[in-house]
């Protein structure tokens, strides 16, 4: 029998319908279809409230991502890449987890040492505001607070392209 989180699972976590990343060129990020950025205030792993309003003149990736999901659990190790890369640039890597428990999120930490810094969306609300659909999906933040693109599936963060489009957003 076919678990529900299953089904779940495959309708939500999708590779995206275009070559990724590490495949050529033709992937392209997507533009922001919306006219303003909802405010954002998740708590992290520790309870601790982050704020997106607060991060004002700080350029922020946000990547909504379940440990449910073979395409994010594949992404994670080059955005951790990319967080260090540009750490000295003020770039933050944020880690939105979609409707998972404390401790299913601190499992799957454990379990892959996992450095980024984890928001949580125990209610979804976050992902369905930011018109997330599709896992992995990231949204990147310049530092006057604009979304400059959407990256929707699975992308490598390491690659050339990938630089290139977080070095036009700093």
């Amino acid at each position: 029998m076919v678990s529900r989180r299953s089904l779940l699972a495959a309708s939500v976590c999708v590779a995206a319908p275009w070559p990724t990343l590490a495949v050529g060129a033709q992937f392209q990020p997507q533009p922001w279809s919306r006219k303003t950025i909802t405010s954002l205030q998740l708590p992290d792993l520790d309870g601790a409230v982050w704020s997106l309003a607060a991060q004002r003149s700080k350029p922020v990736l946000l990547n909504f991502w379940a440990s449910w999901c073979e395409p994010c659990r594949s992404e994670m190790p080059s955005l951790e890449q990319l967080a260090l890369r540009y750490k000295d640039r003020g770039l933050q890597v944020m880690a939105v987890n979609y409707r998972e428990t404390t401790a299913a999120v601190r499992r799957f930490i454990d379990a892959t040492a996992l450095k980024l810094p984890v928001l949580q969306d125990g209610d979804g609300k976050a992902a369905k505001a930011f018109g997330v659909r599709i896992f992995p999906s990231s949204v990147a933040i310049n530092r006057l607070g604009q979304v400059r693109f959407v990256v929707v599936g699975e992308c490598d963060w390491s690659s050339p392209a990938a630089s290139r489009w977080v070095d036009a957003m700093l």
